[in-house]
């Protein structure tokens, strides 16, 4: 497999940028994953580096997007952080990774059974957690469907959650940066949002 190079990646669209997404998650769920020479990749991105996309996740330790895209060094930018919410430095750090670095498409991925989505469903405190899990809650106060055990005992009301999450991320994103709303408005990259099953290894995308 190819490192990319700026030509390679000028080439991608952004929807061939979803494209390779899925296709690398498909690999990943048939545990059909590409061989690359990791080594030979990382001598090639020495002197530097040009992703196709820039993936928002939670920092826990089976959502690695590189391992469940089947992505190799130099493909995508990786920002981690517990229940992938959004703050000024991950936004700025998109705009690098799109304006600057010229990545086609960032994707918000959240994931099933997330333990930062169950703390904000039992409004757990603790530490600098607190103001962490306060970025969750408007995702659990905007889940209606769910009338009885509104906590993390309640896998459905869970899962709900964690998708709401993650389209109030899209929506955040392109609040509050012009800078990646300009750019999803001219077609220069796209946004999306998705849920990882850390059971199965799908990603199902919300496009």
């Amino acid at each position: 497999m190819k490192t990319l190079t700026k030509e390679m990646q000028s080439a991608i669209t952004p929807n061939m940028a979803l494209d390779l997404l899925k296709e690398g998650n498909r690999r990943f769920v048939n545990n059909l994953k590409i061989n690359r020479n990791l080594l030979q990749q990382a001598n090639d991105t020495s002197d530097g580096q040009h992703p196709f996309a820039v993936i928002l996740s939670c920092i826990d330790s089976r959502t690695s997007a590189e391992l469940i895209f089947d992505q190799g060094l130099g493909d995508v930018f990786s920002v981690r952080i517990a229940g992938n919410i959004v703050n000024d430095d991950i936004l700025g750090s998109m705009e690098f990774g799109c304006k600057v670095a010229g990545a086609k498409i960032i994707v918000v991925l959240g994931h099933t059974k997330c333990g930062a989505i169950k703390g904000a469903c039992d409004n757990v405190s603790l530490g600098n957690l607190t103001g962490l899990i306060a970025k969750i809650k408007p995702a659990v106060d905007q889940e209606v469907e769910t009338k009885e055990k509104r906590n993390s005992s309640n896998p459905i009301f869970v899962e709900n959650v964690a998708e709401l999450n993650v389209s109030l991320s899209v929506k955040n994103i392109l609040l509050k940066s012009t800078i990646i709303s300009e750019m999803v408005k001219n077609e220069e990259i796209t946004i999306v949002g998705g849920v990882h099953d850390i059971s199965t290894g799908e990603v199902k995308f919300f496009e």
